[in-house]
């Protein structure tokens, strides 16, 4: 049965916002009273709470599918829809948010700390919040966007202020329950911590936190046993400690042969970028089990080449509590000391103002496909904005197509060399694909057709001057083509004695229906 789990991939779907309402006021003698309808509830966001309360993530492996509400429907009499219940998901401090690529989003280190993963989709705008002084009664309103849905992955890196590392049954679980109060599992047999555990010492007047995690083996960094996969837990910590057994029956094994594998097994772990090395931290030695005789005698022998290779030793032992107090004060001492650099060295908060519009609303790629070059606009605005189109209401068309205009997506297009015809796709993917009609830049506001109609989409049947010109040369060229025909009749007529006016108005009615 799993009891602790500290990655796991949480796929989040934010609520949907509402569409707005189209409603136009009804009401005794006010036959002219306006729009009415009101704007859709924006969607409920999913927001990581760092929670100290919280240690592991093992509800979420159990449950990854969640989700926020939905925003309500805009109604009449200027009534907005209800508003989406966020969702609140807490986390342990320490946790990581990463997207699926690796990048990470957001350090959840701070108590109460809130961080929106997931945001919801933005609620439609009424027909009344539409309204302006040239479109009087739009017959149309704004769909509601849909919510960020996705995948991400959170990793828990314990926050301890000391780590302990080791062989396994080396007594790493015995230490961390003899000099604070956490009670983890410990047993005579190997791989018993099969995940962190953490205790907080007092010592003195410095309180730190210490991190158990499970025992390391030779090949970690290959993959063989546990400890390489709990590592995360280490990079948190400002100093090591190597518990080193002095009483192991295994043959081969020895405190220095054990700390030769455990610094080499710490040196292939890559830390993330920016923080300093495992093997670059300070680093205390413990000697444990001093209490048995032999192991005594060997911590006394190997003392010496451990301390001339650079490292403070302690002999220790967690059951007769030997040397627990020294150890403890020493990494008080070291703890203490980092904070007060780390508070000096730390660097002014940088404010960071951006200017609104610093950043292109849009572009335009061109692609090649089958019947020709296809030209795609991505873009916040250009993508939300078709979102939130009623392609079934040809006014919320309109609207749309005067919004890309405002933006200045014509002219880009323009740029980009596409032509009348050209197929135009908004945003990633399939998107949405539409022939390009540059005369739809036209200003809708100063146009008038019946509620829910755009006269631009409509094909206009009118000729224009120069076809009505061409038909009436095509007129008169058959008429004459007709009356020089006539002419040569009448003239082979008189040649052979004929009556020429005898059926010349058949003739002159045929030319004239020509």
């Amino acid at each position: 049965m799993v009891t602790f789990v500290d990655r796991v991939t949480l796929h989040l779907r934010a609520g949907k916002g509402g569409n707005g309402c189209v409603s136009v006021r009804r009401e005794k003698f006010k036959p002219l009273a306006g729009p009415d309808g009101g704007n859709g509830g924006h969607g409920g966001d999913v927001v990581l709470v760092a929670d100290p309360q919280t240690t592991t993530l093992l509800s979420y492996h159990h449950s990854p599918h969640r989700s926020a509400g939905n925003g309500g429907f805009g109604m009449g009499d200027h009534r907005s829809g209800a508003m989406g219940e966020d969702q609140e998901l807490p986390v342990p401090l320490g946790t990581v948010v990463k997207d699926t690529d690796g990048t990470v989003l957001v350090d959840m280190l701070t108590p109460g700390m809130r961080f929106v993963v997931a945001p919801g989709g933005l609620g439609g705008l009424g027909n009344a919040a539409l309204a302006s002084p040239k479109r009087k009664a739009p017959g149309f309103a704004l769909l509601g966007t849909p919510g960020w849905e996705g995948d991400v992955v959170l990793e828990l890196k314990t926050v301890a202020d000391v780590a302990l590392v080791g062989f396994p049954s080396a007594g790493k679980s015995s230490l961390i329950a003899a000099v604070s109060a956490a009670r983890p599992k410990i047993a005579d047999y190997p791989f018993t911590t099969l995940h962190p555990n953490l205790g907080v010492v007092q010592a003195g007047d410095v309180r730190f936190t210490i991190a158990d995690v499970p025992g390391l083996i030779e090949g970690a960094s290959e993959g063989k046993g546990l400890g390489l996969e709990f590592l995360r837990h280490v990079e948190r910590c400002t100093a090591l400690v190597h518990v080193l057994d002095c009483a192991t029956l295994d043959p081969g094994r020895d405190p220095l042969s054990d700390l030769d594998v455990i610094l080499a097994e710490l040196g292939a772990y890559p830390v993330p970028e920016g923080q300093l090395p495992l093997l670059e931290r300070p680093q205390i030695i413990a000697l444990n089990k001093v209490d048995v005789p032999e192991a005594h005698e060997l911590a006394d022998f190997v003392r010496p080449d451990l301390e001339a290779r650079g490292f403070r030793v302690f002999e220790i032992s967690t059951v007769s509590r030997a040397g627990l107090r020294e150890l403890t004060f020493a990494l008080a001492d070291i703890v203490e000391q980092h904070r007060v650099a780390t508070i000096d060295d730390a660097p002014a908060e940088r404010i960071v103002i951006r200017p609104k519009g610093a950043e292109k609303d849009f572009e335009i790629k061109v692609e090649g496909g089958t019947y020709g070059p296809v030209y795609r606009i991505l873009g916040d605005k250009p993508v939300k904005w078709v979102q939130q189109t009623d392609f079934q209401n040809e006014e919320a068309v309109g609207y749309l197509a005067d919004r890309l205009a405002r933006l200045g997506v014509e002219d880009g297009l323009f740029r980009a060399g596409a032509v009348a015809g050209a197929t135009v796709v908004i945003g990633p993917g399939d998107g949405i694909v539409f022939d390009w009609e540059p005369t739809l830049t036209s200003a809708a506001e100063l146009m008038t057709a019946p509620r829910g109609t755009d006269p631009r989409l409509v094909q206009n049947p009118r000729r224009t001057s120069s076809e009505r010109r061409e038909q009436y040369h095509e007129r008169m060229d058959a008429k004459a083509e007709a009356r020089a025909e006539l002419e040569a009749e009448r003239r082979a007529a008189r040649a052979a004695g004929i009556d020429p006016d005898g059926d010349s108005s058949a003739l002159l009615d045929e030319a004239d229906e020509r």
